[in-house]
């Protein structure tokens, strides 16, 4: 059913409401994309680094969870042909893509009649994202959590992005937690908002409590853009909150691989008998154990509106209703989730 924020891109995607959930990577589970979906918004599962067999369990389990689209994402940076069939064969509706040419796939996903949405970091990649045919445009601010893909803000870019492939419709990414940022990012021309740090907190993501922890206590000006957590992803720049880790590794004089501070040093490991070292790009799951505040805490610079645990259905409606006040020209109630006291 549509509502006051319905939008085009919203009509595109079978959704009623335009907030998006990011693909958090391995915080990422069937159960957030589906409550995500489910309360109107899009949820999404990230299945880059998962076999095809895994991916196609991921999308039945989100399928047996509702009846509403959502979508999958992979990073083209890596060799995914395989995973793309899985995802294909399952009947996904809709494809996003990252950090690579999406023309090297757009024919397939169109082929067997799935959305291709790609994110951006600059004007010139979403041109020749259109030329390659991508269905919407996803442009991720600097100020975003996890890998970032350019260096300018979300302030500037969306309209610059809305401009330049119009009337290809954009997605915001980038900076918005809460009804305010939504807000702002539909006057600056985008018609939906892609938020991944808020749902690494929503209770159905695969997030440790002591990254969840984190994420809670931080401030804006915690995070920090860098290139620390390489393994496994190298020349990928990223953002995260600042840790052990980091500052270790800034002190030395941020030194390459081998000469990194605790280079090979394994600082977590998780039931299934992974083992991660101390500058891999893997977060700390819910499962996790070990040395968690070592490893890459994603997250972007509206840390300071994530203050406390909640549903993704809570975050969904909350942010929409105070985004549609504040479009509808009435007084929105105060938004302020308030420092929660337990981690």
């Amino acid at each position: 059913m549509a509502t006051a924020l319905t939008t085009q891109v919203c009509r595109t995607l079978g959704i009623p409401t335009p907030i998006i959930q990011a693909p958090i990577g391995s915080a990422a589970t069937a159960e957030l994309a589906a409550a995500v979906s489910r309360t109107g918004g899009l949820g999404t599962l990230a299945l880059t680094w998962v076999t095809p067999q895994e991916a196609a369990r991921r999308i039945r389990s989100t399928r047996r969870l509702t009846d509403r689209p959502f979508g999958v994402n992979l990073v083209l940076d890596f060799p995914v042909d395989h995973v793309l069939t899985a995802c294909l064969d399952e009947g996904v509706p809709i494809v996003s893509t990252f950090w690579g040419d999406p023309a090297s796939v757009h024919e397939r996903v169109h082929a067997a009649g799935a959305l291709h949405l790609h994110t951006v970091g600059s004007a010139e990649e979403a041109r020749r994202a259109v030329d390659a045919g991508v269905d919407v445009i996803v442009a991720q601010g600097w100020e975003a959590g996890g890998h970032v893909r350019g260096q300018v803000a979300t302030m500037a870019l969306v309209p610059a992005v809305v401009d330049a492939v119009h009337p290809v419709p954009v997605i915001a990414a980038g900076g918005i937690g809460d009804g305010r940022g939504l807000a702002a990012a539909l006057a600056l021309g985008a018609q939906a908002g892609w938020l991944g740090t808020r749902f690494l907190n929503a209770l159905e993501a695969n997030t440790h409590e002591t990254y969840r922890a984190r994420v809670q206590h931080a401030t804006e000006s915690d995070t920090v853009y860098t290139r620390c957590f390489d393994g496994g992803w190298p020349d990928a720049p990223h953002r995260a909150l600042r840790n052990p880790t980091i500052t270790a590794w800034e002190r030395a004089g941020r030194p390459g691989s081998p000469h990194r501070p605790g280079e090979g040093e394994v600082v977590a490991t998780t039931p299934d008998g992974g083992s991660h070292l101390r500058y891999d790009d893997m977060i700390p799951t819910a499962d996790a154990s070990g040395d968690l505040e070592a490893m890459a805490l994603y997250a972007g610079q509206i840390t300071g509106l994530v203050t406390r645990p909640a549903s993704a259905a809570d975050i969904v409606t909350t942010i929409a209703a105070q985004a549609a006040g504040i479009l509808g020209s009435e007084p929105p109630s105060p938004y302020h989730e308030g420092r929660s006291t337990t981690n």
